[in-house]
């Protein structure tokens, strides 16, 4: 995913868990606050595993993101990876992905996407 879609300052973190709403599922947690560009962040914690763990985690989440950018409304998301998230199949990473997304409210419909 494009370094301009990332969320990386530790101040607009915690601006979406401050002001954000979350949707969950067993493996994932999504948040979303309102803001004008489309910004995403991933949070994977020590307690998903060592770092190479963390890291690999973390590049299956931006690639389960990365198809849905363009069809997301504007604002600032965070990913927050659970333990469970570490054993998970891609696959399974995908589906919780656009469920939380649907779940959340925050894929436009089909005529309403911005060019």
């Amino acid at each position: 995913m494009e370094r301009q879609y990332r969320l990386q300052k530790n101040s607009a973190f915690q601006y979406v868990y401050r002001r954000g709403h979350s949707v969950a599922c067993r493996d994932l947690v999504l948040l979303h606050a309102k803001g004008r560009g489309r910004k995403v962040g991933f949070s994977v914690s020590k307690k998903v595993g060592n770092a190479v763990v963390r890291n690999k985690t973390k590049r299956r989440l931006r690639e389960c993101f990365r198809p849905y950018l363009g069809d997301v409304k504007p604002g600032l998301y965070v990913v927050v990876a659970r333990p469970s998230a570490a054993k998970a199949t891609f696959q399974s990473l995908q589906r919780d992905m656009r469920y939380l997304l649907k779940k959340q409210g925050a894929l436009q419909e089909e005529g309403n996407r911005a060019p």
